[in-house]
């Protein structure tokens, strides 16, 4: 049985050069979300989120694995991240942040698989933020992405990059600012960690 990576066979979305910015199409994708608001750091509910994307995760891949004989890695977490009523997004105010953390699913998890999962999840434990999870399907469009390499506190110059860049190409910015994490923090140096910062874009 071959796994899939969709780090690779979505390869132009799962990677980015840390030197120049690109302009991609995003195709609508499905998700596992967790919506929240506040300082991520050492928030209970951002780590409940996180808690919640990943069991329901792998209880989909075991699942098509098992029924379909469809076996994949299962994606990195991501994040989209915004303030209400702002047309930028500061990167000082982390109390006023709105966030949802997602994990992208395949086109073969149906919403009454991914009912299911839920529930042999809850009927397991029922973790703090699983009332929170839903499922969508995501629609981002032309963007633009580059590679963070560092902490993701050092970000600030990178996202400066990033939005030169989109208005050196004739366009504005749209929607919300995505994160796509490629390292795990916990296994990491921090200057090793890789994560690509993607800002949907519109024609001027």
């Amino acid at each position: 049985m071959t796994k899939v990576d969709f780090k690779k066979t979505l390869k132009h979305l799962y990677s980015a050069s840390a030197k120049e910015p690109v302009i991609v199409e995003v195709p609508t994708m499905k998700f596992a979300m967790v919506d929240g608001a506040g300082d991520p750091n050492g928030s209970a509910e951002f780590q409940q989120a996180m808690e919640v994307l990943y069991p329901v995760s792998f209880t989909l891949k075991f699942r098509l694995k098992k029924s379909q004989g469809f076996d994949y890695v299962v994606p990195p977490p991501e994040g989209l991240w915004w303030m209400e009523g702002e047309s930028g997004f500061d990167v000082g105010r982390k109390d006023l942040w709105r966030w949802t953390l997602l994990v992208m699913q395949p086109e073969a998890v149906t919403r009454e698989l991914f009912t299911e999962a839920v529930a042999q999840v809850r009927a397991k434990g029922n973790p703090p933020g699983l009332s929170r999870l839903r499922f969508e399907g995501y629609d981002e469009g032309l963007s633009a992405q580059v590679l963070h390499l560092g902490p993701y506190a050092e970000e600030v110059a990178t996202i400066e990059k990033l939005h030169a860049f989109v208005r050196d190409c004739g366009y504005g910015s749209r929607g919300k600012h995505h994160e796509i994490y490629l390292s795990d923090p916990r296994r990491s140096r921090p200057e090793k960690m890789k994560t690509i910062l993607r800002q949907p874009v519109k024609k001027r």
